[in-house]
């Protein structure tokens, strides 16, 4: 009977921490997630982006390996802060440095769905630093 309870609870545990892995995420989550994982943006060409967002507020990123010089400056950097539970952003030259911010969604342990405040969405994976 003990072994059958405790294979329950540990159900009921596992259960809730795959709960708590989905949904919108808080200003607070998306701080420690984004702080504590490099962040890699799908893109529309294949591959993906390697963003770092630093704790003191500072964001850089590389499009090299994928191929981005061809289009634009493949480098850059900005500054990033969360304001009303979103993850915004603003690069000194991409975008040209245009303020934008994100809604963010996990839709798994290390998977984002994000949603940029001018209405476009895609993915993003979370891996360690």
């Amino acid at each position: 009977m003990r072994l059958v309870l405790g294979c329950l609870a540990g159900l009921m545990t596992f259960g809730m921490a795959t709960a708590n892995e989905r949904g919108p995420m808080t200003g607070e989550q998306i701080r420690e997630a984004v702080t504590a994982n490099r962040v890699y943006l799908a893109t529309p060409l294949g591959g993906e982006l390697p963003m770092n967002y630093r704790p003191g507020g500072r964001v850089d990123a590389s499009g090299e390996a994928i191929g981005l010089a061809r289009f634009f400056k493949p480098q850059d950097s900005g500054r990033w802060w969360i304001t009303n539970n979103q993850l915004c952003q603003q690069w000194q030259e991409w975008y040209k440095g245009q303020r934008m911010c994100f809604t963010l969604e996990r839709v798994g342990a290390n998977q984002l769905i994000w949603r940029r405040d001018n209405g476009e969405s895609g993915k993003a994976r979370l891996a360690p630093n």
